[in-house]
C-alpha cells in the first residue's frame, strides 16, 4: 500500500552545517548572547555562580524568542 502526504520540511531557512547536523540561526545567536552575559557578569561580578546562572537565563530566554519569531516568520 502506498501512501502520499505532504510533509513540511523540519529543516529551518536559515541553518549552519556543524559537524553534519544543521543548526538553525537562532540557536547559535542564542548561544552567543549566553556566552556573553556569562563572560560580562563574570568580570563584572568576579563569581562564578550568578555568571553561570545568567548566562544560562539569557540563553534561555533568546532561544525562545528567536524561535517563536522564526515560526510567525516561517507560515
Amino acid at each position: 500500500m502506498t501512501t502520499v502526504g505532504l510533509t513540511r520540511s523540519s529543516r529551518p531557512r536559515a541553518a549552519i552545517d556543524i559537524a553534519g547536523t544543521a543548526w538553525p540561526l537562532y540557536k547559535l545567536e542564542a548561544l552567543a548572547v549566553g556566552l556573553l552575559v556569562f563572560l560580562t557578569v563574570l568580570v563584572v561580578a568576579q563569581a562564578l555562580q550568578p555568571a553561570v546562572l545568567a548566562g544560562a537565563a539569557a540563553t534561555v530566554v533568546v532561544w525562545w524568542m528567536r524561535r517563536h519569531h522564526w515560526n510567525i516568520a516561517r507560515h
